[in-house]
């Protein structure tokens, strides 16, 4: 006891692992002294900020003429109480949205689908309507806030409701700016949310990508996530290895579609994870642009420098976050966030310390957005552009997870390509092994993980907290809103409608969201849309 404070009664442990022979995730050597072996120092070795090959960032001028966008991931239960949250975030300094859609919304099924019983509104937010979109975003100046939407198998529809609900409120929707996920790729990768087979959904997110650059300029139509494929277990090398195999697809995908490359690749953008390595994330984060400028301009023979730029959202990691002891995971958000800020993000999300518990309660996402305001106003590290530019040991690490991300990227080009890949189950078998490699290394002690395998803690009240719970009734209040709507449509409009999209989804050459924007204004619901396209697409069920 220390004055008034009390300290926990800790349960004991062996004596601390010495680290003889450190790695990072991804299996590099770690030196115990970092020297220069070539001249990584000068600037025609690393380049400059701003300039190709983008290693220390996209902008000369880093953060010093504009931070990374501050965009919490929120969403739960039904669109007012979701609305409500957001309204708060913006209130308290959040510079973006960014919002979290329910299983079914995620697998386009409606609240009433028996399937979607028990899961609406519990992982994000329950949409099934353009009217719940409405009242997602009461209040809220959709023309002037940049609008993130982590929706994949159903993001035409998403988007489509968006451009719809903008139009109702007299507004162009070229005047929208966000970002859809979009990236279904990495759903039969490493999370799961897909409908269709791999084709017919590559050519859905092909052709949002074709309608948003010709119709929406100020739209990212796709995000290339790497967050998911790390969450599900890969090392950082993996992640941008898989990640930017995907990337690849896309870009070959839109170059047979018929698309301008150079105005293509500069709609894209891409997701990555911060973990706990802190080193190795920032190595990752240079890497990924350095790699992704290379591989535009040679590959695909793009030489506009904006098309070569890999611009990226980053969210500290979820999967390192604990049950035990949560309020730890205070430091483990600002160390991962600290990463993505050094490594240059454009954009950020920071976890909350309950959600290895729960989804985050409003005091503990007003800390995790708190989070990045001290990083951004207090530390300094804004002050100067990639101010570890030069580091012998990071330029070492940046070289070398660089080369190995390569021989992942080469290994998927191997077999043909990303939709080859997955249906051989290549980056499945390769997650999982690194997952079980990781959750072995845990078991072992080998690798500490501070409250579970180490420096636990026998009281169980110590960082007992209040937890945000969704209200079960939910579903019901959703299903009567739903009903309503389906009360005052025009039933005809909405089933030609349906038809016309089906016709459009059996012509391979005809574009698909006119017809599913089309729907959408008709009053057809998320569910019956995608149930038109399932009896055409057929549903995909995994090996």
């Amino acid at each position: 006891q220390c004055g008034n404070l009390v300290l926990p009664r800790l349960k004991a442990h062996s004596p601390a692992i010495l680290m003889t022979d450190p790695k990072t995730s991804s299996d590099l050597p770690v030196p115990p002294v970092s020297k220069p072996e070539a001249p990584q120092t000068t600037e025609a070795r690393i380049g400059r900020p701003g300039a190709f090959p983008f290693a220390r960032g996209l902008h000369p001028t880093g953060y010093r003429g504009r931070l990374w966008t501050m965009r919490q991931y929120a969403g739960f239960a039904t669109a007012q109480e979701t609305n409500a949250r957001s309204r708060a975030l913006l209130a308290a300094g959040q510079t973006g949205l960014s919002v979290a859609f329910d299983l079914p919304t995620q697998m386009g099924l409606d609240a009433d689908h028996p399937l979607a019983e028990g899961e609406v509104g519990k992982a994000g937010v329950a949409i099934s309507t353009l009217d719940d979109l409405d009242t997602l975003f009461d209040g809220i100046p959709i023309d002037r806030v940049s609008i993130s939407m982590t929706i994949n198998a159903t993001a035409p529809i998403l988007l489509a409701m968006l451009a719809a609900l903008a139009e109702r409120r007299g507004l162009d929707p070229a005047l929208l700016s966000g970002t859809t996920q979009n990236d279904i790729l990495k759903e039969y990768i490493a999370r799961g949310t897909y409908i269709y087979p791999p084709a017919p959904s590559l050519r859905l997110a092909i052709d949002l990508c074709a309608h948003a650059v010709e119709r929406f300029p100020k739209w990212n139509p796709i995000s290339i996530s790497g967050y998911h494929i790390r969450e599900a277990g890969s090392t950082a090398a993996q992640e941008l290895g898989f990640t930017l195999a995907n990337g690849c697809a896309y870009v070959e995908a839109a170059r047979a579609r018929g698309l301008d490359l150079a105005r293509f690749g500069q709609r894209l953008s891409f997701f990555f994870n911060a973990h706990n390595d802190f080193f190795e994330e920032i190595a990752k984060f240079r890497a990924a642009r350095r790699l992704w400028a290379a591989t535009i301009r040679d590959r695909f023979g793009v030489s506009d420098p904006r098309a070569q730029q890999c611009r990226f959202h980053t969210q500290t990691a979820g999967s390192t976050l604990t049950a035990q002891q949560p309020q730890n995971n205070v430091v483990r958000v600002a160390l991962q966030a600290m990463a993505a800020v050094l490594g240059g993000t454009q954009s950020l999300h920071t976890n909350s310390r309950d959600e290895a518990l729960a989804l985050p309660t409003d005091r503990s996402i007003a800390l995790a957005l708190r989070t990045q305001q001290i990083l951004a106003m207090e530390t300094g590290v804004t002050a100067t552009v990639d101010p570890l530019g030069g580091s012998w040991y990071v330029e070492s690490l940046t070289d070398a997870v660089e080369a190995r991300a390569r021989e992942y990227m080469g290994a998927v080009d191997a077999l043909g390509g990303s939709v080859k890949a997955i249906e051989a189950q290549h980056f499945q078998r390769e997650i999982e092994r690194s997952a079980y490699e990781a959750q072995q290394a845990v078991e072992r002690e080998e690798k500490i993980v501070v409250g579970v395998n180490r420096y636990r803690e026998d009281d169980p009240e110590s960082d007992r907290m209040e937890l945000m719970k969704v209200d079960p009734g939910v579903r019901t209040a959703q299903v009567a809103r739903l009903e309503r709507f389906r009360s005052t449509r025009d039933l005809a409009a909405a089933a030609a409608s349906r038809g016309a999209l089906a016709e459009a989804a059996r012509n391979t050459d005809a574009p698909l969201f006119p017809r599913i924007l089309d729907a959408v204004r008709s009053g057809a619901t998320l569910g019956e849309i995608s149930d038109t396209l399932r009896e055409v697409f057929g549903v995909y069920r995994a090996k």
